[in-house]
């Protein structure tokens, strides 16, 4: 079945925010896909930039005008030359300054998804083949702090349950809605000015501190541990980079009203890891930071120590930490580098050199529910998308799909915590 691309249209349409984004269809012979990109809030310097000028009616109006007509006419199935087509078209930026990397990604995921439809296949089988069987673990936030909350929150960014115990992925999001509705409970008690408050990732928002938060997790994962027999552990994302203050060369702990330099930071780290058995810690340290990021791997055993704001998704800041063995697993977020084919990349540099990729939503997100396809096709152990939230339920729901669809062939990632 042929699958040349015959239209792109690019329409303005709102993430979970209510932020602009861009959202493309592309049309082929035989087929149709259509992405929509997400945005963060906290992002890494390396990321690429979203819009050109900031300005989605610019994106919008390039993919008209140059992007369109270029791509017309070619095989959707021929995905890196698609993705290299882009580059181009860009001036071979680096960050896609030019048309913008919102749209890239936009663009790249769609002609995926319109070349497996135009096969009559799903887009995981059309990535991963006959071998793409296994189901992610879902790490979901529960309580939310840092930038993306308000008032006394804790400081740190992410309290996120991580059931690695679970025989299917169905069970696994039955165990992180378990826990984020006995955490939510929990704070009712634990503050008296809790009023069911959640972040844009659907985490609970709550005036308690950094202890807390703690305490409340680990007794509500240890619970429903027992009560469904399966390890439901937990980790963090420090988002440490929002703390650092360069100035000072110290993390500024606000809510805490502490101040901590470099090893001061690593010890609390690996203090943390080991008083509450931590199972993942994103982004202890800030984006340079890549031999603090080495020590605390080396200092630590049974923990994921992923890099999201350090990497960026982007080979060449994964070769530099692969070369002094900083951290041992990696954020994949495909619109932090541009297109499908650069992500791909990463994730054959991360899985070669024993990198655990953790594919990724991003906290303002939309609908869209190609990272859920990109985990089982990709291999990806772990997929970061939340737990309740409207865009975070629509990745999950469509894992539990394709566990459904596979049947008996469908197993859980060989995920070791090492």
């Amino acid at each position: 079945m042929s699958s040349f691309i015959e239209d792109l249209i690019a329409r303005k349409v709102f993430n979970n925010r209510g932020e602009e984004t861009i959202e493309v269809d592309v049309v082929t012979t035989s087929g149709f896909g259509r992405a929509s990109a997400p945005a963060g809030k906290s992002r890494g310097k390396a990321e690429v930039l979203p819009f050109p000028q900031d300005s989605v009616d610019e994106a919008i109006k390039k993919i008209e005008e140059f992007v369109a007509p270029e791509l017309a006419g070619l095989n959707a199935d021929s995905q890196e030359e698609i993705d290299e087509i882009l580059h181009e078209l860009d001036g071979c930026s680096k960050n896609f300054k030019n048309i913008g990397g919102s749209a890239a990604f936009a663009i790249s995921l769609a002609n995926a998804e319109a070349a497996a439809n135009s096969h009559g296949l799903l887009m995981y089988q059309f990535l991963g083949g006959n071998s793409a069987t296994s189901l992610p673990y879902p790490l979901g936030n529960c309580i939310s702090g840092g930038q993306h909350a308000t008032g006394k929150s804790p400081d740190i960014q992410e309290y996120l349950a991580f059931p690695h115990g679970a025989e299917t992925f169905l069970e696994a999001v039955a165990a992180n809605a378990k826990i984020h509705k006995k955490i939510g409970d929990a704070l009712k008690e634990k503050s008296n000015t809790f009023n069911g408050g959640k972040s844009d990732e659907g985490a609970w928002i709550a005036n308690i501190d950094t202890i807390d938060a703690f305490d409340v997790i680990s007794k509500v994962c240890d619970d429903v541990s027992n009560e469904l027999d399966f390890e439901c552990g937990f980790g963090l994302d420090v988002a440490a980079s929002s703390l650092w203050n360069a100035k000072e060369s110290k993390y500024v702990y606000s809510n805490e009203g502490v101040k901590r330099d470099s090893g001061e930071q690593l010890e609390y780290m690996r203090e943390l890891i080991e008083k509450y058995h931590l199972a993942y810690v994103e982004d202890p340290f800030h984006e340079e930071d890549f031999k603090s990021f080495a020590e605390l791997t080396r200092k630590t055993r049974n923990c994921l120590i992923c890099g999201d704001d350090l990497f960026t998704t982007n080979t060449e800041r994964l070769n530099n930490g692969i070369r002094i063995n900083a951290g041992n697993a990696i954020i994949i977020k495909v619109n932090q580098i541009g297109t499908l084919s650069d992500a791909a990349r990463t994730i054959e540099t991360a899985q070669s050199n024993g990198y655990i990729p953790v594919i990724s939503h991003r906290s303002g997100d939309t609908c869209d529910w190609h990272i859920a396809h990109l985990a089982v096709a990709y291999k990806c152990p772990v997929i970061k998308t939340g737990v309740v939230e409207g865009t975070r339920i629509a990745k999950l729901n469509e894992l539990i799909r394709i566990e459904h669809f596979l049947g008996n062939r469908a197993k859980m990632a060989d995920l070791k915590i090492r």
